[in-house]
């Protein structure tokens, strides 16, 4: 049986930007073309997740989250063509 269970290390530091990635990553803005980039409004609405999880720094976890858009379209984009 192959074990295809794979596993990461984060550093702590990234530890809260990695889960904020993971809590909206369904939350894609999808055109004709492929995947555009993540709905913001879901982090910074008034009942967004920013306040929901009582950040303090959200300027650093959106720019830490943007680094993890961009990958992460660059890998959905390849997919779809």
């Amino acid at each position: 049986m192959l074990n295809t269970e794979e596993h990461y290390e984060v550093w702590e530091e990234n530890w809260e930007s990695l889960m904020m990635f993971l809590r909206i990553q369904t939350q894609w803005n999808v055109a004709m073309a492929g995947f555009v980039g993540l709905r913001y409004e879901v982090l910074f609405g008034a009942n967004g997740l920013m306040r929901l999880y009582d950040i303090e720094n959200p300027r650093d976890l959106l720019e830490d989250i943007q680094v993890m858009e961009a990958e992460a379209l660059k890998e959905l984009n390849k997919r779809e063509k």
